[in-house]
């Protein structure tokens, strides 16, 4: 019995080994799945936004003396946003800016929009355009929590492949990037109300 006491012992270890190998693994592809349902989520918020956008777009046109170029700004910058694809299973820094710039320019050129609405008091008073309003309002607040709760997903699958000695064995798992400010958003927001000027 003692001859075969290091075979069993062996046979033990190599076992544990075994189980903690599909565990690590298994473990990995839950936070990754994690992360592509949250990014699955920041989408949907982005698409509700968009959608809200083409129905506000659609309103303001009735008012037929608004200004041409607020609106185009505003259908040029969510067509350029919609073009703007992230691969959530190689999310990478530069992915990451060139859709938070694209997303960045829809923010603006939809305040710009809202800024402008202000010489109009026939739109303010228009009660699908004020429902329009706060449903953006309420899908901007799911915007922010969506981000946020991707960006918790993204830490917990970068810290989980990136530690050792899990990294060792999840080498094919590559750190994903995190949500960051726009360059920019620290600065507080200038806006200036002309109400001088003709209108276009």
């Amino acid at each position: 019995m003692r001859k075969f006491l290091p075979f069993i012992i062996g046979g033990g270890l190599l076992l544990v080994l075994v189980f903690w190998y599909v565990s690590v693994k298994n473990g990995a592809v839950t936070v990754d799945q994690a992360v592509k349902k949250e990014w699955g989520n920041v989408e949907t918020s982005y698409q509700r936004r968009n959608d809200l956008i083409g129905n506000l777009v659609k309103t303001v046109k009735g008012a037929a003396d608004f200004e041409k170029s607020t609106l185009e700004a505003v259908i040029s910058a969510r067509a350029k946003a919609t073009s703007v694809t992230v691969d959530p299973t190689n999310i990478t820094p530069e992915q990451f800016e060139q859709f938070n710039q694209a997303q960045s320019g829809v923010s603006s050129a939809l305040s710009r929009l809202l800024v402008t609405v202000e010489k109009y008091p026939e739109l303010r008073a228009n009660e699908n355009f004020r429902m329009l309003q706060n449903e953006l309002t309420s899908t901007e607040n799911q915007i922010l929590t969506a981000r946020t709760r991707f960006n918790e997903a993204v830490e917990k699958y970068n810290n989980y492949v990136l530690k050792i000695p899990r990294s060792f064995i999840l080498s094919d798992y590559k750190e994903k990037a995190l949500f960051k400010a726009v360059a920019g958003a620290e600065k507080p927001v200038d806006v200036e109300f002309d109400f001088n000027n003709e209108k276009k």
